[in-house]
């Protein structure tokens, strides 16, 4: 499975990104994030037991903060690779008074463009 934040219809709301980012697992792990990695490699650098592990890395790409990918492995035993999919968040009040939420997300390479625009294609057909 790939999950891609930036072909999310909706933003996750503040309630989202603050109960993933108040974890302390949570920051752990993005903390380590300096280049995409795979689970395994992750509970090796953040010492979180697996299964805690898996928890955290789905709230963090379901509030969209990591971005998910899979990486193709010749032996077939493929992986998902993580990597931080925001450059700054900022929460603000509306007019309502209510938070709002807005993540600036870093460019993405022509790879990414590339591979987004054949999913699209790919769903057209």
């Amino acid at each position: 499975m790939v999950r891609d934040p930036t072909a999310t219809e909706s933003l996750p709301t503040a309630k989202d990104i603050c109960a993933a980012l108040d974890d302390p697992d949570c920051r752990e792990i993005i903390r380590n994030l300096e280049e995409p990695m795979t689970a395994s490699e992750l509970k090796t650098s953040c010492d979180i037991p697996q299964s805690t592990l898996y928890r955290k890395l789905d709230l963090l790409t379901e509030s969209t903060l990591l971005e998910e990918s899979t990486e193709i492995r010749r032996d077939g035993h493929h992986a998902s690779k993580y990597a931080i999919a925001f450059e700054e968040i900022s929460l603000q009040l509306d007019e309502e008074n209510e938070l709002t939420v807005a993540i600036d997300r870093p460019p993405q390479t022509t790879d990414e463009r590339l591979a987004s625009l054949w999913s699209e294609v790919r769903e057209e057909v």
